[in-house]
């Protein structure tokens, strides 16, 4: 069953490899020891405190799973990966190496890294957040072998039948005869990449020839499904993979983590996870998110998968995003809502992740500032999970060209590399931002209110929802383009939320219709306490059907104000 929420969740997704890195000189494509890499502990009792400050209740360390890299490790006893099927000289997290390690970078002393890790979730309990991690359940690094598991546990293909292209109880799917063929030639130590059979490639490529486009690093896990011959399914007996994928769940539940942030959980069939997350749920009260990008699955993932919550991506993340740029109608938002039938409370909100280009990227909307309103509508308009990207508080670009990656507008997962603006935030361990422009200070200040208001207030994080765009659609003082208004209500309070999208202040007059009153259930023009929670100003009005409310907009941003009724 899925766990019931008892809190909002505000989500803070970190990569610790350059959370931590304080090193300035940097060098494109540069190794460990050149560009310096983050580790578990630069995540102090100091920084926790840092980002619990800003409302954040769950922290996504992103990429504590051991995968192929380019730094050689085989001093100790980690398996050396060939370059070749390695993207970047750091490697990206979603290449899995070792389900049951931990990625060496990241520790202190490698010897100890399972430890160090034990004790970074430890010390995020204490600072008063939850821990969430990657489980990456597609696909793997090429190279993949388990040196940490139990020693009585198969290792994923090691009793495959290579001489079969499908069997049910295969861990991958193979191109019998073919030996892989990759889209570039690539020498480590004068030795080329040699893989026969071929196994399919992870982005459900099942030849030999995958392209620099495809997840050439990655193979594809079999988990019963012939991909090949019409999609027929294989799921009685179950298949040996699935049992595999529920051990190594448990053994990462076991450390005391608190959710898994489930990776490309749409290309793995619906019927494993049906079957394996009521398992883990009952022995571990853990979270399950689901990156899931085909709405006609999402009933599917939530209500037979049994997930706790799915990316809305490509319902209010592309609305939001098309809206901040100027390409689409503020109006439009009230669509990704309707849209989603209900659901809403288990959709999972954001405007940045590792897969998105940063907003205030030059591919995106050029200035952080340009995002508040948006950052508004996520957080505040439904009592669903938000998530915030380490550095978007502080207006990070995602400007810098990394290497692998490229300047792209995101922040590189495959390379060696630091971020000035965590630099300065940092200042040194320090963690007071003496290093960050006032207009960064501005912005983190802004986000740490508005994601606290979507933490603490009642009508924020277990009200009832009421669009007011319908009822200002022909309002000539209200700009349906620009402006998007709604009200949250619980018990005694009302707040009601008014974004403006546009690049100037703007003064709207909101129109309340009867029908707010009656699905809201508080009475019209009664006299309430008024408080502007972004600015703590207080004083004596009221929500009235008989004439609109009247409210200035900063640009590109809004205003929070909350109604307290003696009812």
């Amino acid at each position: 069953m899925r766990n019931e929420a008892t809190e909002k969740m505000i989500i803070y997704q970190v990569f610790p490899r350059w959370f931590g890195n304080r090193n300035a000189t940097l060098t494109k494509n540069g190794s460990l020891a050149e560009n310096g890499v983050g580790k578990f502990s630069d995540f102090t009792p100091l920084a926790l405190s840092k980002i619990k400050e800003l409302g954040i209740t769950h922290i996504w360390y992103t990429g504590v799973i051991e995968h192929a890299t380019q730094t050689d490790y085989t001093a100790y006893q980690i398996q050396k990966d060939h370059s070749a099927v390695v993207k970047g000289k750091a490697g990206s997290p979603y290449a899995i190496k070792d389900y049951y390690d931990i990625d060496p970078d990241l520790a202190d002393n490698v010897t100890q890294r399972i430890a160090e890790f034990e004790e970074l979730v430890e010390r995020t309990h204490r600072a008063g957040m939850k821990v969430i991690i990657d489980f990456v359940p597609n696909h793997v690094a090429r190279q993949y072998h388990s040196y940490a598991r139990y020693l009585y546990i198969e290792d994923l293909g090691q009793n495959d039948n290579t001489s079969k292209a499908f069997d049910p109880n295969n861990n991958f799917y193979y191109i019998p005869g073919q030996p892989l063929t990759l889209p570039f030639r690539d020498y480590d130590g004068g030795v080329e990449y040699s893989e026969f059979p071929a196994k399919a490639t992870g982005n459900d490529r099942f030849d030999a020839f995958p392209t620099q486009n495809d997840w050439y690093e990655t193979v594809k896990l079999n988990y019963g499904v012939d991909y090949v011959n019409g999609h027929t399914r294989h799921f009685d007996p179950i298949p040996n993979t699935w049992t595999k994928m529920l051990n190594i769940l448990r053994f990462w539940a076991s450390k005391g983590i608190d959710g898994f942030r489930c990776d490309m959980a749409e290309m793995v069939p619906v019927e494993f996870w049906n079957w394996a997350i009521p398992q883990i749920k009952a022995e571990y009260p853990v979270t399950f998110i689901a990156e899931v990008y085909n709405p006609a699955q999402y009933h599917n993932y939530l209500f037979t998968g049994h997930f706790d919550y799915l990316y809305d991506k490509v319902g209010l993340y592309d609305t939001l995003r098309a809206v901040i740029c100027g390409q689409m109608p503020a109006s439009r938002i009230s669509s990704c809502w309707q849209a989603l039938e209900g659901i809403q409370p288990y959709m999972l909100n954001f405007l940045e992740n590792h897969d998105e280009q940063r907003l205030a990227s030059d591919f995106f909307a050029k200035d952080a500032r340009a995002g508040i309103a948006g950052l508004m509508v996520s957080a505040l308009m439904n009592v669903n999970p938000m998530m915030v990207y380490s550095g978007q508080e502080l207006g990070e670009r995602g400007m810098d060209e990394e290497g692998f990656s490229g300047r792209d507008g995101r922040t590189t997962i495959f390379d060696y590399w630091s971020l000035e603006t965590l630099r300065n935030w940092n200042n040194d361990g320090k963690f007071d931002g003496g290093k960050l422009t006032n207009e960064q200070r501005e912005l983190r200040e802004m986000y740490r209110k508005i994601l606290n208001i979507a933490k603490d207030e009642p009508a924020i994080t277990k009200g009832q929802f009421f669009d007011l765009m319908y009822a200002n659609e022909k309002n000539r003082f209200f700009n349906s383009r620009n402006q998007y208004a709604f009200l949250r209500r619980y018990e005694k309070e009302v707040i009601l939320v008014v974004v403006n999208f546009s690049h100037s202040e703007q003064k709207v007059w909101v129109h309340i219709p009867n029908d707010a009153f009656r699905a809201l259930e508080f009475k019209d023009n009664q006299a309430a306490m008024q408080t502007d929670l972004l600015t703590g100003e207080q004083t004596i009005t009221t929500l009235t059907n008989a004439w609109p409310f009247k409210v200035t907009l900063p640009a590109c941003s809004g205003v929070v104000l909350k109604f307290v009724y003696d009812l």
